[in-house]
């Protein structure tokens, strides 16, 4: 049976992941539609990171909108002059223009229009995809790409007991004084001089901040995966602690943000009829959370993909489809390097918050090409290997011990 108004690609989401497929796809010349419950105008509600080089390497620097060359972290207890010094990264890192980046990603999707309807189900027959929406509107493509985020009920992926999460409070505003030094960015500051034993036997955070220039600033206490997740109210709590013991006060809020995402989702089931993008995909970092990157890279290739199986094969149905794309999104090495990564912050998960302070600042003593590989999973698999051999070579015994899993010696 023929079908009437039957997309060759249908999108759903309206976030960055989904910007950054449609508009690839779009560029192919291919029919796409795209269902999202807002408009893919709506502003994006938090900020995205990135290490400018990332940027570069795609041509797409003049995305951001701050860029810092004095980038430092906090790996001391906060107590005494060699607790206070600060390593370096000399590494620039940017925050992207979110409207820039996504007039960007809209430009590129020009000619498409985008359904602003609630997905309630999807039916895959007669060699398509059926997508019902809560209005009743039902529409049909050849092939589906769910990239609506992590939360998302239509991919399918194996049973994960307890997921880790990142979560995040933060803060854009004003201070009674600087938060840090004027240009600098901190990737992470995790003295705990502000804690008390209590707290000090919790899950641990750190400071992510950066000077925005005029006296504003950005800081956001964060932590990098815990299952379950801190929650914003003690993450605030966290902030405000860190910020006093500092003799600081917030004058004005600008903008406050809250992020939580898994950072080790089950791959999702790579045989299913419905493809996935972004979060929905797993495509966030196990290790460091960064996603962006990701998406910019590996969007073409999957583009290109669906564009060259759809124009030379007219009858292959949304499973074959769905089957060679998977392939593409996640190849054998991408897949053992998500493994790699998952284990790593398995480990990092059991490290008490004095472990995990020595841990990174043995992690930054790797040359940087090998820890920026790393935390933009750039490295190819091989290379992956030899630099996680290299960080467990240099690490202190404890740090080693905690990095196997072999119980403390007491």
């Amino acid at each position: 049976m023929k079908l009437i108004n039957c997309a060759d690609v249908l999108v759903l989401g309206a976030g960055p992941a989904a910007l950054c497929i449609a508009s690839e796809l779009v560029q192919h010349g291919l029919d796409v539609q795209a269902i999202a419950s807002q408009s893919p105008e709506e502003p994006w509600p938090n900020t995205y990171g990135i290490w400018a080089e990332e940027l570069e390497s795609l041509n797409m620097a003049d995305l951001l909108e701050h860029r810092w060359t004095k980038t430092v972290s906090f790996f001391g207890s906060g107590q005494g002059d060699f607790g206070k010094l600060p390593t370096t990264h000399d590494f620039d890192y940017g925050l992207f223009d979110q409207k820039a980046f996504q007039k960007t990603l809209l430009k590129k999707c020009e000619g498409l229009s985008w359904i602003i309807e609630t997905v309630e189900s999807i039916v895959f027959k007669e060699g398509n995809t059926q997508v019902k929406c809560a209005s009743g509107e039902t529409f049909w493509a050849r092939i589906v790409i769910d990239a609506s985020g992590h939360k998302s009920s239509f991919v399918k992926r194996p049973y994960k007991e307890l997921v880790a999460q990142q979560a995040a409070y933060g803060v854009v505003g004003k201070f009674s004084s600087p938060p840090v030094d004027k240009e600098q960015f901190v990737l992470m500051d995790f003295r705990p001089d502000h804690l008390n034993q209590k707290q000090l036997s919790e899950p641990p955070s750190f400071l992510y901040a950066m000077d925005f220039g005029n006296d504003i600033y950005f800081v956001e206490e964060t932590s990098l995966a815990s299952a379950p997740p801190l929650s914003f109210k003690s993450l605030k709590e966290r902030l405000d602690l860190r910020l006093s013991h500092r003799g600081i006060t917030i004058q004005e809020i600008l903008h406050e943000e809250h992020c939580l995402f898994p950072m080790n989702l089950p791959l999702p089931y790579l045989d299913q009829p419905l493809l996935a993008f972004g979060g929905s995909a797993s495509m966030v970092h196990p290790a460091s959370g960064y996603m962006v990157g990701a998406l910019l890279r590996r969007s073409p290739s999957l583009a290109k993909e669906l564009a060259k199986l759809i124009s030379i094969n007219p009858k292959l149905d949304s499973y074959h489809l769905a089957k060679h794309a998977w392939k593409v999104l996640w190849t054998p090495e991408l897949v053992q390097r998500h493994r790699l990564y998952q284990f790593g912050l398995e480990r990092l998960m059991s490290f008490d918050e004095q472990l995990l302070r020595k841990f990174f600042a043995t992690f930054f003593k790797l040359p940087t090409r090998h820890w920026y590989g790393f935390l933009a999973n750039t490295l190819p698999l091989p290379k992956l290997v030899i630099v996680m051999l290299r960080l467990f070579y240099i690490a202190p015994l404890e740090v080693k011990i905690g990095m196997t899993g072999l119980p403390k010696i007491i």
